[in-house]
């Protein structure tokens, strides 16, 4: 048992890496298209900055640990099939450079790999519906329009500076909002990883087993373990620091080309959005908002600034997600369920 809790917890950490190079061009992708700074020194300075994001809080860990099974029905095999069904829908979509949501992985991986295991009637759809599926269209609506109106806002303010000015001081400026969506990042996308080792804890302490483990390693009541903060913290910065070029050739260039201005009113826009939703435990796709913020900004120009077409590609992936990556944790479940369960 303890074997299979290990599998669990590396696989967790696994997804957090990927999670950290797969979402990386969340922060920097603007302020490397910009050239602010070189690549290197963005993911550098985005990792440092996701590590103590994600050390801020953990209510988006509680969400993902009791808010959509419970713990009793979640198995390891369950959590170890949701885990791998995410990452595999996670590495398809870094390979083809599709900026999708790792959030939306892990959650549809979780309700297929608790389908597969106990029945539809096992996960909690209603909890779907309210906890994903809302802020699912909610969070892109705001990112996008918070944007719209700040790059607004910015032009009006600036609309007696010389281009020069206006340029140099926005560079500047970038530099700081990029760090903000840095740290959003790991506020909001870290915690999952938290919410789903802590979910595999639970489940093993209700199986009667806590007794192996050191006292320290266990979550007592809601709160999530320290070792695991740090665990995931580390790791979704150690994946940020990993990269993510193809993504980050998406973001910055493909859906608008971006200036200094619109690069820092999107991630301001972004930022604020995300850890807006961290403060309420609502686990939101960092990548869904600054999409849409980066969108908000190029048509605050106007409408025609946004290439939509990549944009509907990248909204076909959103839509996609949660069903394709539950479908590949079903499968999962069904395949590990006959090798460890059956």
């Amino acid at each position: 048992m303890v074997s299979l809790l290990v599998c669990v917890i590396v696989a967790a950490i696994i997804f957090d890496y990927i999670n950290g190079f797969h979402d990386a061009a969340n922060a920097i992708a603007t302020v490397v298209s910009t050239g602010v700074l070189p690549v290197r020194t963005a993911v550098m300075i985005a990792g440092i900055l996701n590590f103590f994001g994600a050390i801020t809080g953990t209510a988006v860990a509680k969400t993902i640990a009791s808010g959509f099974a419970d713990p009793l029905i979640v198995t390891q095999t369950v959590v170890l099939a949701a885990l791998i069904g995410a990452c595999i829908w996670n590495l398809i979509t870094w390979w083809y450079g599709i900026p999708s949501s790792s959030s939306h992985a892990l959650i549809g991986g979780l309700a297929g790999a608790v389908v597969g295991k106990a029945g539809v009637s096992a996960f909690k759809w209603n909890a779907l519906y309210q906890k994903v599926l809302i802020p699912l269209v909610a969070s892109p609506l705001i990112g996008f329009f918070v944007a719209f109106i700040l790059m607004i806002a910015l032009l009006w303010i600036v609309r007696r500076r010389t281009p020069k000015v206006v340029h140099n001081v926005s560079r500047r400026l970038q530099l700081v909002s990029a760090c903000m969506m840095a740290f959003a990042h790991g506020s909001n996308d870290a915690q999952k990883s938290m919410g789903i080792i802590t979910l595999a804890l639970i489940s093993f302490v209700s199986a009667g087993h806590s007794g192996a483990l050191p006292h320290w390693m266990l979550p007592h009541g809601d709160k999530v373990p320290t070792w695991v903060i740090i665990a995931c913290a580390g790791a979704i910065a150690a994946g940020t620091m990993g990269g993510g070029k193809r993504i980050i050739k998406t973001m910055g260039s493909k859906i608008i080309r971006i200036t200094p201005i619109q690069g820092f009113a999107a991630e301001t826009a972004g930022a604020i959005t995300i850890l807006g939703a961290s403060q309420f435990g609502v686990p939101v796709s960092t990548t869904h908002v600054i999409n849409a913020s980066i969108m908000g900004v190029g048509a605050s120009k106007r409408v025609s600034a946004v290439r939509w077409g990549v944009a509907g590609n990248i909204l076909t992936a959103w839509v996609l997600t949660l069903p394709l990556s539950a479908g590949i944790a079903w499968v999962t479940m069904k395949t590990l369920a006959l090798f460890i369960e059956g």
